[in-house]
């Protein structure tokens, strides 16, 4: 049984329902779930992530399944209970750690996987639709059916060249567990489909008539793009001040020495302006001279800093100025380049953010895509939605409009908000690469100003 998770970048989901309260929106993640017959290439319906479901096999089984005595095509082969309890936690947009199946050795990898949340989750296996409880939490149920010679066709390829089987021990298998088992448990349960593709992976107008209701889907659910800016956004006062400073940093000629001087004075004033949104509550102090001064004070248990690397981690010395002992962590996202995924590759959090204020620091935002992984990450660490704050020096409204409508109880901080983003991603008028930039290295062709499309950073 494997698992597919296709991550659209600049969408946060296919579906949405209006909720009671203006402005909030209340995301659901779309389940899809591909069954069909042994070998149809059913992994030509999605951008793939090998995992296993399968269940681990004693002693006695290990030595079946050496012998080709052991029937992996029997719905009790399969660990239902943890495919149920992984796929609840990714509809709730938590992490989950996904076993990796060795299909040499018949049995699991020490080493298993994390999984973060996606917006669209496809699952492909044999068996999927055996399940009463697993079918309960799928949107779409897509069967794909091949004609059974070329289905032992193909099965023998595999199984000899990616597996190292002999060509007599895959027809005993086929023979005895894989056509009986296919017959009695899996051709059944098609009737349960709500799309049959016929001629297996190979039948690309089918396979482009799903793509298509799945774009189509997909512009529905973007159409927030278009919307005005949300009130969740607080952009810092364009004074004359502010304006000049962006002219410098903003500006191809500038050196990198100024670049860094006006980019901190920048720093300091949004990081101001973020600490103005935490909760605070009256304080009265005697002032020197005897007096009652009525004041305030931060009413909350910590505030923890976390910066999306690389870029982020330069806003670090302005929040350590104006906030002492805060805590401080850093996420490392970058996309992968084979599948297009983004990935997370290196995670070190204070302990227990449960409670805390966190304010999530990144330069630039154009899709929003790293940060909506970054605060994805928070949330499965137990951190609150609406005590997270994210700050950006300069982000698109393609960003703003993407983590708001992902998470609309999320404070969305910034200095300014460009209107475009182009073909390469890039944030238009924009300030360029600004790891790059500021720490004087050479962005690669294809940067982009989202932190995980940039591998240096």
């Amino acid at each position: 049984m494997q698992m597919f998770i296709l991550n659209l970048t600049n969408i946060h989901s296919l579906l949405t329902i209006s909720s009671s309260q203006a402005g909030t929106a209340l995301v659901l993640v779309f389940v899809c779930a591909v069954c069909g017959t042994h070998s149809t290439q059913r992994c030509n319906l999605g951008a793939s992530v090998v995992m296993s479901f399968l269940q681990v096999l004693t002693a006695e089984q290990q030595l079946q399944a050496a012998n080709n005595d052991y029937n992996f095509d029997h719905p009790d082969a399969f660990d239902f209970s943890l495919l149920v309890h992984t796929l609840r936690k990714l509809k709730q947009g938590k992490s989950v750690k996904i076993p990796v199946y060795d299909f040499t050795t018949h049995g699991r990898q020490k080493e298993w996987k994390t999984v973060y949340g996606a917006s669209v989750i496809i699952f492909e296996g044999i068996m999927l639709f055996a399940d009463k409880e697993l079918l309960k939490l799928l949107d779409m149920k897509i069967f794909v059916d091949t004609d059974s010679d070329i289905r032992l066709v193909r099965r023998l390829r595999r199984d000899i060249t990616e597996r190292g089987r002999d060509i007599e021990g895959v027809i005993k298998q086929y023979n005895k567990f894989v056509k009986p088992a296919f017959e009695q448990y899996i051709e059944p349960t098609m009737r349960l489909a709500d799309i049959v593709v016929p001629r297996g992976g190979g039948n690309m107008v089918a396979i482009d008539l799903i793509v298509q209701h799945v774009h189509s889907q997909a512009a529905l659910a973007s159409a927030h793009q278009a919307q005005p800016l949300p009130q969740t956004l607080s952009v810092l006062e364009s004074t004359p001040q502010v304006r000049g400073m962006h002219t410098i940093i903003r500006n191809k000629e500038t050196s990198r020495d100024e670049f860094i001087f006006y980019s901190k004075r920048l720093m300091r004033l949004l990081i101001e302006r973020a600490l103005s949104f935490l909760p605070s509550q009256v304080h009265i102090v005697q002032t020197p001279q005897g007096e009652d001064y009525e004041g305030r004070t931060f009413h909350g248990k910590r505030i923890t800093g976390v910066s999306i690397l690389r870029a982020g981690e330069t806003m670090e010395p302005a929040l350590r100025a104006v906030c002492k002992d805060v805590r401080i962590g850093k996420i490392l996202i970058q996309t992968n380049q084979d599948t297009g995924e983004p990935e997370l590759h290196y995670l070190r959090l204070p302990k227990d953010i449960s409670e805390d204020h966190v304010i999530l620091t990144d330069c630039t935002v154009s899709t929003g895509a790293a940060a909506m992984m970054a605060i994805r990450v928070l949330l499965d660490h137990d951190a609150q939605e609406d005590k997270i704050l994210l700050v950006s020096l300069l982000m698109a409204e393609m960003g703003v409009h993407s983590v708001a409508y992902a998470f609309p109880q999320v404070k969305i901080i910034t200095t300014a908000v460009d209107k475009k983003v182009n073909d390469l991603f890039h944030i238009i008028p924009g300030i360029g690469n600004f790891g790059d930039r500021y720490f004087g290295t050479n962005a690669p062709p294809d940067w982009s100003d989202d932190d995980m499309d940039e591998p240096s950073c």
